[in-house]
């Protein structure tokens, strides 16, 4: 008895810090989903009318679901692929190593929002890489004012900010058994087959942990998407001014975005934690479907 006294003494401030920072914000967002909350005014029940507005009345929620899948499928797709090919890229040249390491990882050291708005000059319509573009006769797209192109324009901006990913994609390769490249090579495979039947089942495991934070970033993408919307609008706004994210035309709008509007700009805290409760659930059910798909997180194929 004693000795679990004492283990629980231990765990106590985990358990304390877990408690108090992740299951009564839970709970509180579960059971105001199910309330009408201004903030000001003490809380009223209204049962399923809030789930019934966000699903069927609030204009900016299944848009803002699609561009959310959007990034997480086409972003943390390209980042993944992105990352593997910078690591082996870095991994395999014989000089000056060091410094395209540092140059592949220096952008990830930039803060997000200087970053964002570095992208969205050096992107915009008369920016300096649309004007290399027409030099060359091609076309030159509006980028981050086009809502065909603003979502692009931020996987561009997400892949240029890689050295995260790099990272650990390099220590993922460099532990790669040179005996194994040894003997497909006496066995006489090739770079493709070497990729395929060696690297590839050895980094699975590195490939599953980036797809799975991957998933859980891009389900909370807000600053880049916020930041370059604002920007490139050409709105510039004073405090306490409501500005609807989401330009051009709701193209960059992600459930983050949404869930801080509704929350905080329109005081409609009841639809906010609908489409909170409902961005954990989707979170989880990726999070599990990617670790049981891959068979867990520890490869068994070494």
């Amino acid at each position: 008895m004693a000795r679990r006294l004492t283990i629980v003494g231990f765990l106590s401030p985990l358990l304390l810090g877990f408690a108090l920072f992740f299951v009564y914000p839970l709970c509180a967002t579960v059971l105001y989903s199910f309330e009408h909350y201004d903030q000001i005014n003490p809380a009223e029940w209204v049962g399923l009318q809030n789930w019934s507005y966000v699903f069927t009345q609030n204009g900016d929620f299944w848009p803002a679901v699609r561009n959310t899948v959007w990034l997480v499928v086409v972003m943390v797709s390209l980042r993944v692929v992105f990352g593997i090919g910078v690591g082996l890229l870095v991994t395999s040249v014989r000089r000056g190593r060091g410094i395209y390491r540092t140059i592949f990882y220096l952008p990830y050291l930039a803060p997000p929002v200087a970053s964002t708005l570095v992208f969205v000059f050096l992107l915009n319509p008369n920016g300096p890489l649309d004007r290399v573009l027409r030099a060359v006769g091609l076309p030159a797209p509006s980028w981050f004012n086009d809502p065909a192109w603003s979502k692009p324009a931020l996987v561009l901006l997400s892949l240029w900010g890689i050295g995260d990913l790099m990272v650990i994609f390099m220590a993922a390769l460099l532990d790669v058994p040179v005996e194994q490249y040894e003997a497909a090579q006496l066995d006489g495979a090739g770079a493709i087959r070497r990729f395929r039947y060696i690297t590839l089942p050895n980094i699975q495991p590195i490939i599953l942990f980036s797809a799975v934070t991957g998933v859980i970033a891009a389900l909370q993408y807000y600053t880049q998407a916020f930041v370059a919307g604002q920007v490139a609008s050409g709105v510039v706004t004073g405090g306490g001014t409501v500005v609807e994210p989401g330009y051009p035309n709701g193209s960059t709008l992600t459930l983050p975005q949404l869930i801080y509007s509704l929350g905080f700009q329109h005081f409609d805290t009841g639809a906010a934690s609908v489409i909170a409760v409902v961005l954990f659930v989707v979170a989880m059910a990726c999070t599990v479907g990617l670790v049981r798909g891959s068979g867990g997180l520890v490869s068994t194929r070494r």
